[in-house]
C-alpha cells in the first residue's frame, strides 16, 4: 500500500508562502489566458490598470501588464520547484481586435521568456492540436484574398526544467524511478511534439459566473505530464488549481499534490469529483494495462514478440526499463479536513478490459483517454 496527500489552498498564487524553496517536483498547471475576453475582468481585479488599458484600446499595454500579473506567479513557481524539477504550462495564444486593429497576442512566447529570466531551461515544447467542431473554419474575408487569417487552433505545452537533469542519488530513489516507468508504445505517443488525441473541453459547470472563471484542459492531460515528468509520491502544484483537474490525475498517478486557486466557489466541484475519484481512476489505469497487452498480442501475431518480461505482471514488454514498472490505484479517499485528502493506492491488477469509466459529470462515459472530471 501507498499513500498521498492533497490539498486544495484558497488563496493568492503571487504569494505562496506555505511552501518552502524547492520543495516541489512538478508544476502542470493552465493559467487565465492574457488576451482572451472571458478573462478581462479576472485581471483587472488583480490590476486595475490592465482594464483601464483595454478601455482605452491600448492592446498592448493591456497585454504586458496581464503577463506581469502572471510573472509574479511565475517568479513563485521557479522558487518552490526542486532542482532538477519540471514546470508544464499549458498556454494559448491570443487573437483579438483592439480598435481598428486584429492581431495575434503571442502568450507563449511571452512565457517563456519570464521564465527564462528565472533562469528555468525551456525544453522543447507540445501543440496541442485541439479539435472542433465548428462548421467554418475561414476567419476574416472568407475566400477572398488579403484579408483572411489562419484559424487558431492549438495551444502550447511549454515545458521547463529548473536547473541541471534530476538525479536518482540512491537505491531507493533509482527503484521507485524504474517502477515509475511507462510503456514503450506510451513514451512514442506522449514524447511526440504534437497531440492530436486529446480534446479542447467544453466545462460541465452549472453556474455560468464559474463557468466563465474556470479554464478545463482534458484530465488525461495532465495525467500525462505527471507520468512523463515525475514518479510515485513526488509532489505536484498547481497555482490555477480551478476545480482541481491536475489534483484529481495526481491521485489516479499515485503523486502527492497541492492546488491553489482564488475562487472558493470551485471547492464543492472538486470534493464531489475527489469523493468519485476510485472507479475512475483504477478503470483509466486497468484500460492502461489492457491497451499494453492488446499491443504485446498484436506484435506477437505479427512474428515480434516482446523480448522482456515485467516482473509485476509476467506480460512481456519492449525494454529492459519496463521490467520493474507496475502502476497503483486508488482504493480509499479520506477528506481528513476541509481541502485535505489522504489516497490510499496499492498496485493494480491485469485484468480484462474494464468498462470505460463512469465521468465525474453527467456526460455519457466514453473512451477513458478522452474523459474529463468537468
Amino acid at each position: 500500500m501507498m499513500e498521498t496527500s492533497h490539498v486544495i489552498r484558497f488563496s493568492d498564487s503571487r504569494s505562496m508562502d506555505f511552501f518552502a524553496d524547492n520543495s516541489v517536483d512538478l508544476v502542470v498547471t493552465s493559467p487565465p489566458y492574457p488576451m482572451i475576453e472571458i478573462w478581462d475582468t479576472v485581471f483587472a481585479d488583480l490590476d486595475p490598470d490592465a482594464g483601464k488599458n483595454l478601455e482605452l484600446q491600448n492592446g498592448w499595454a493591456a497585454f504586458e501588464l496581464m503577463h506581469k500579473t502572471l510573472d509574479d506567479v511565475w517568479q513563485e513557481v521557479c522558487r518552490v520547484l526542486k532542482p532538477g524539477g519540471f514546470a508544464c504550462i499549458n498556454i494559448g495564444d491570443a487573437v483579438r481586435k483592439i480598435g481598428d486593429v486584429f492581431c495575434l497576442y503571442p502568450n507563449h512566447s511571452r512565457i517563456i521568456r519570464a521564465f527564462v529570466k528565472q533562469g528555468m531551461f525551456p525544453l522543447p515544447a507540445v501543440l496541442w492540436r485541439k479539435q472542433t467542431n465548428a462548421p467554418n473554419k475561414f476567419m476574416g474575408s472568407g475566400m477572398l484574398p488579403a484579408g483572411a487569417y489562419v484559424t487558431l487552433e492549438h495551444e502550447y505545452i511549454l515545458i521547463f526544467r529548473k536547473g541541471e537533469k534530476r538525479l536518482f542519488k540512491n537505491p531507493q530513489e533509482r527503484e521507485n524511478r524504474q517502477e515509475s516507468s511507462y510503456f514503450w508504445e506510451e513514451r512514442n505517443q506522449w514524447f511526440s511534439d504534437v497531440w492530436f488525441d486529446l480534446k479542447g473541453l467544453r466545462q460541465q459547470l452549472t453556474d455560468k459566473n464559474l463557468r466563465k472563471r474556470s479554464g478545463a484542459f482534458p484530465f488525461v492531460l495532465a495525467y500525462r505530464l505527471i507520468n512523463m515528468y515525475s514518479v510515485f509520491g513526488d509532489t505536484v502544484l498547481d497555482p490555477f488549481a480551478g476545480t482541481g483537474t491536475t489534483l484529481l490525475a495526481a491521485m489516479t498517478a499515485g503523486r502527492s499534490s497541492v492546488g491553489v486557486e482564488l475562487e472558493k466557489e470551485f471547492y464543492p466541484a472538486f470534493e464531489k469529483k475527489a469523493a468519485n475519484i476510485v472507479p475512475f481512476a483504477r478503470q483509466i489505469v486497468e484500460t492502461r494495462i489492457h491497451d499494453h497487452v492488446d499491443f504485446a498480442a498484436r506484435r506477437s501475431q505479427e512474428g515480434k514478440p516482446l523480448k522482456y518480461t515485467n516482473e509485476h505482471y509476467g506480460f512481456g514488454v519492449m525494454t529492459r526499463q519496463e521490467i520493474r514498472m507496475r502502476l497503483f490505484c486508488p482504493v480509499n479517499v479520506e477528506e481528513t479536513e476541509k481541502g485535505s485528502f489522504v489516497v490510499s493506492h496499492r498496485q493494480a491488477q491485469a485484468c480484462s478490459r474494464p468498462d470505460s469509466p463512469e465521468s465525474l459529470n453527467d456526460n455519457p462515459p466514453g473512451p477513458p483517454v478522452q474523459k474529463s472530471l468537468f
